[in-house]
């Protein structure tokens, strides 16, 4: 690798690390933020609250990467143009094959993280995730419900105790359980504990009611009780009764799924989806650095052309992305969908590279270019001091 290249790979990597981690910050805050439950009404600390959340990180990540990427190839080339280097380099009479590499070979490191990413780091990620909130769900008593406060354990369950005595006895139960739509169950003890044997995890009530309003039932019923069971089975944290979604299935799984898994029998179609994504997604940072280099790469004399070549840059890359995404979608209901993210790739790759090799000079139809001359004059003389 010579002096040039390594100078563009560095400016190039080192864009798209910055574009990378901001854009995974920003974006894994605004994902923390439904979470924030974990942290305050949940009585889980920062560190908790932190390192749950973070687990989507290599998920996000993995989508993010190759729109970083595009980005910061069309920084560097845009910053080569504006200090003219392209114009130098260019009547220097090197080939257009030489600084195609430099950002090839950045599209290739970005293509193996994501291959990896995709195969397994974001998948174990998920599923550590499942886990950390399973066990955290399963802190009931200890840690999630809190004297004093109505605790929401999942939707539409929520948790009230008045006071818990130094042999750990819950004194003032509430329990307002309206998961099911058709009934609302709300229990009143004056006291209870937690009940562990091989049949489960049960919050044993002592003297108190249990109020059933069933939806199309005026009135509820009412049922005084001196011992009552409440079923906490599904928040404990046993991890051998986790199933674990398509998304959070590791890519061998999903080319080899297990014929007796009760997921695939009911989900074959979303294995076969999930694996067609998982399988193209390392070709997308290749894809958009061609469609990048094809559109900019050329030394182009005005800031106008230069513009227009960014906005068509960006409209390819998202017409190729949002045919992969609609593929998929619709792939599971009908699997020749699937293809067309394989062949949508390959013609661009292959167009890319044909305009690359040649040295053409990719432009907008003459009208694009009319109106888009017509919409600045107008904007100028709109904005032009009186």
């Amino acid at each position: 690798m010579g002096s040039l290249s390594r100078y563009i790979f560095r400016t190039t990597f080192g864009a798209f690390l910055i574009v990378l981690v901001s854009l995974t910050a920003v974006i894994w805050v605004t994902q923390a933020l439904r979470d924030i439950d974990l942290l305050t009404s949940q009585g889980q600390t920062v560190l908790v609250f932190i390192g749950i959340t973070g687990m989507i990180v290599p998920l996000l990540v993995m989508i993010i990467a190759p729109i970083a990427l595009l980005i910061a190839v069309v920084h560097t080339l845009n910053k080569m143009s504006t200090d003219s280097e392209l114009i130098v380099i260019s009547g220097a009479g090197v080939s257009p094959w030489v600084l195609f590499r430099a950002f090839l070979n950045v599209a290739v490191v970005v293509a193996v993280l994501v291959a990896l990413l995709s195969a397994y780091v974001a998948p174990q990620g998920l599923r550590k995730l499942r886990d950390w909130l399973t066990a955290v769900s399963a802190d009931l008593v200890s840690n999630v419900v809190q004297p004093g406060r109505f605790t929401t354990v999942e939707g539409g369950l929520t948790i009230h105790i008045r006071e818990r005595n130094a042999g750990g006895q819950l004194l003032g139960v509430f329990v307002d359980d309206q998961r099911n739509p058709q009934e609302r169950v709300t229990v009143l003890a004056e006291k209870g504990e937690m009940l562990e044997n091989d049949n489960g995890k049960f919050l044993l009530l002592q003297n108190g009611s249990v109020q059933r309003q069933e939806a199309k039932q005026r009135d509820p019923a009412v049922v005084v009780f001196d011992r009552y069971a409440f079923d906490l089975s599904r928040f404990t944290g046993a991890t051998g009764t986790i199933k674990y979604s398509v998304r959070e299935r590791y890519i061998w799984q999903l080319m080899f799924p297990d014929r007796s898994d009760t997921l695939y029998q009911e989900q074959p179609a979303q294995f076969r989806a999930e694996l067609h994504d998982r399988l193209v997604a390392p070709l997308y940072p290749i894809a958009f650095v061609i469609i990048a280099f094809a559109y900019l790469g050329p030394a182009q004399t005005t800031r106008q052309s230069r513009s227009m070549s960014v906005l068509g840059a960006i409209g390819a890359v998202a017409t190729l992305r949002l045919l992969g995404f609609a593929a998929t979608v619709f792939g599971v209901q009908t699997p020749a969908a699937l293809a067309i993210p394989y062949i949508t790739i390959a013609a661009t790759i292959g167009f890319g590279l044909y305009a690359i090799s040649r040295g053409l000079i990719i432009e907008p139809p003459a009208f694009v270019t009319n109106a888009m001359n017509a919409l600045t004059e107008r904007f100028s003389k709109a904005l032009a001091p009186s």
